[in-house]
Order: structure tokens, then C-alpha cells, then sequence
């Protein structure tokens, strides 16, 4: 028997008369969280990365930029491209949903190997503290899409599915949790627990790699819980879907990334 839930408002509150979405909330805890943990994880001994108050500053505003940008344009032209060529404008209604997590993950690189070049820093050894800290965002992200309904799962009859009071009566998996506690908290222990009990972060782009190849079998994992997106469907069989072939893709340049870090002298 299926768990009924009542659906949740997407508008967690409205302030002067602007409503303020739990998606908008989620990457703010995910921004104030990621900057408090980059910090504790820059400070602690034996790190390979020292930044002052204003670089810090100015990555944060480089990783926002980044996200938001790579994200959203990561959608556009991962996931529906037709639709925006068709309504350009759209593109810029974030509020309407749409963010791809790998065009967010290269919009990032970008922001970080940019700001690293400008300052003359090691990118990789920054990317290697951001590992530890992008779950927390995934996290929050997953939690965010099952309050507004989306990427919900593909039906099923276990005793956990989930059907949306209101909406269509087909229990689904929860797939947006699976990935919240998959990508996010067994993801994030894994990271975690290699940045602070291993040498890898003497090697600058290990972590990062692993973290890429980690978030890709977990994505391919859930992916074959999750519905396909409508306007893609599946592209080969009733297996390969966009999300999964961005992640085989992630996952070889994960591994690459990793083995040229602790190859390189």
C-alpha cells in the first residue's frame, strides 16, 4: 500500500509580497552550509589550500555564478533544447525550475579554474575541499525536488511508494529522497572521510575525481528508479536515459582525473 502525502506549497513563505521558494532556500543552505564547511576543512592541518577572507569571498561569488549559469544552461541544452529555441526567454526563468546538475558541476570547474588562474592558485586543490562540500548541495537540492513534485520515480508497488494527494493516483518511487540520501549523505560521509583520514589531498585532483566517479555510479543507480524526462524519454532501451549518459560520461573523466593526480609527480 502506497504512503499518501499531502502536497507541499513550492512558496515556503512570501516577504513583502515576493515569494520566496523552498527551492530559492535550498541553495541558500546549501551556499551558507558549503562556505562554513570549506572554511573548517581550509583551516584544519595539513591542508593544501590557503585563502584569505576576500578570496574566499570572491570564490563563493564564482561558484554561485557558476552554478546558477552552468546549471541552468546545462538544462537548456542537456534536456530540452527545442523548447528554448522555440521560447528564448525562458531560459531565463529559473523560478519555472529546470537546473541540470552536471552543466551546474562544469560551470563550477570553470568558476574555480578562472578564479585559480587570476590568483595564481592550484585549482585542483580547491576542487578537491568542493568535493567534500557539493553533496551538502545535492542534498538540499533532492529535498527541494520532491517538495515541488519533480523528477519523481517510475511506478511501482513496494511498500514505500508514494502517491501526491490530489494528484494522479500511481504510487512512484521517491526518487528525489533516494538521491537526497545517496548523493547526498553516503556521498558526503565517503568524501569526507577520505579528505580527513587519507593523504589524497596531497595528491590535488584525487578527491575530485572520486567524488565525480562516486556521484556518477550513485546517479546511475537511482536513475533506474527515476521516470525519464517526458520530453526525452529513453534514449536506448528501458535503461539509458539523458541523466545516465551524462553520468557514464562523468564517471570515465572522474577516473581519468583521479589516475593523472596520483600519477603526476
Amino acid at each position: 500500500m502506497a504512503i499518501v502525502v499531502s502536497p507541499i506549497s513550492p512558496v515556503a513563505f512570501s516577504l513583502f509580497g515576493l515569494d520566496v521558494r523552498w527551492y530559492a532556500l535550498a541553495y541558500i543552505a546549501a551556499f551558507v552550509l558549503g562556505y562554513w564547511l570549506f572554511r573548517r576543512l581550509m583551516l584544519s592541518k595539513n591542508s593544501m589550500v590557503t585563502l584569505d577572507k576576500k578570496q574566499l569571498d570572491d570564490l563563493l561569488t564564482a561558484v554561485i555564478i557558476g552554478v546558477i549559469l552552468g546549471g541552468r544552461l546545462g538544462y537548456v541544452l542537456f534536456y530540452d533544447l527545442g523548447f528554448f529555441l522555440s521560447h528564448p526567454l525562458e531560459i531565463f526563468a529559473v523560478w519555472h525550475g529546470g537546473m541540470s546538475f552536471h552543466g551546474g558541476l562544469i560551470g563550477v570547474i570553470a568558476a574555480v579554474f578562472l578564479f585559480a588562474r587570476k590568483r595564481k592558485l592550484n585549482a585542483w586543490s580547491i576542487l578537491d575541499i568542493m568535493s567534500v562540500v557539493a553533496p551538502i548541495g545535492l542534498f538540499f537540492g533532492r529535498i527541494a525536488n520532491f517538495i515541488n513534485r519533480e523528477v519523481m520515480g517510475r511506478p511501482t508497488d513496494v511498500p514505500w511508494a508514494v502517491v501526491f494527494n490530489g494528484d494522479t493516483q500511481i504510487p512512484r518511487h521517491p526518487s528525489p529522497l533516494y538521491e537526497a540520501a545517496t548523493e547526498g549523505v553516503l556521498l558526503f560521509i565517503i568524501m569526507y572521510c577520505l579528505y580527513k583520514y587519507t593523504g589524497l589531498r596531497k595528491y590535488p585532483g584525487a578527491l575530485g575525481g572520486i567524488m565525480g566517479m562516486g556521484y556518477a555510479v550513485f546517479r546511475m543507480i537511482c536513475e533506474q528508479f527515476r521516470a525519464p524526462d517526458i520530453q526525452i524519454g529513453f534514449l536506448a532501451g528501458e535503461w539509458l536515459t539523458m541523466g545516465t549518459l551524462l553520468s557514464l560520461i562523468m564517471f570515465f573523466s572522474g577516473f581519468a582525473i583521479f589516475m593523472f593526480a596520483i600519477r603526476k609527480k
